[in-house]
This record gives C-alpha cells, structure tokens and sequence, in this order.
C-alpha cells in the first residue's frame, strides 16, 4: 500500500467552493473507480487557512496511474470542475507526494 499526499492552496475565500465540490460531486466519482481516500483535513494553525490537505490510499503505483486517469479523464468530474469554477479559479497550487508506510507505522 502506497498514499498520496495532497495539498490544495485555494485563493483567498475559495476553499469552500473546493470542499463542496469534494463533498458532492468528487468523492462519488472517485468511488466509481475505486479510490479511496484515506482522510481529508483543513487547517486550524498552520501556514494557510486556505488549504485542504487529504490522503489517498493505492495498491501500487500501476494502480495509481490507472485510477487517476480514468478519474481525471471522466467527464463527470470535467463537468463538475468546470462548473465549480463558473465564479472563477479555485486553486493556486496544488503538491502531491507518493508515500510508502515505514515498518513501524500504524498506517500500512
């Protein structure tokens, strides 16, 4: 098992057009094909109060590579993307991390 670890920095005041858009509309396309999400978390103190932190659980990178592209190519989520940013961008950056649990952690 491998996790993702990414980090969405919104422009100022969009975070919650990202988390509804998460809440109703991403997180049922990634169940269509078969991702899981290990967690998502915002920030309380920290650098931004304007990010959305999350994990996504994989098998392997094939499995990775497979998932994520079907997910980013089904025009459910390029509908739903598009229509989330009618009132403009959301995002100014976004960073990923692949992260393979160490032998000692409590998430493997």
């Amino acid at each position: 098992m491998i996790y993702e670890l990414r980090i969405y920095e919104c422009l100022p005041g969009r975070l919650p057009a990202l988390l509804n858009r998460f809440a109703e509309h991403t997180l049922a396309i990634w169940d269509k094909h078969g991702i899981k999400q290990a967690g998502f978390f915002t920030t309380i103190v920290g650098e931004s109060s304007q990010r959305l932190t999350y994990l996504i659980a994989w098998e392997s990178l094939a499995d990775r590579e497979v998932k994520w592209k079907a997910f980013t190519t089904d025009p459910a989520w390029l509908k739903a993307r598009d229509e989330s940013e009618r009132d403009g961008q959301i995002l100014s950056n976004i960073s990923s991390q692949l992260l393979s649990p160490t032998a000692f952690s409590a998430v493997k």
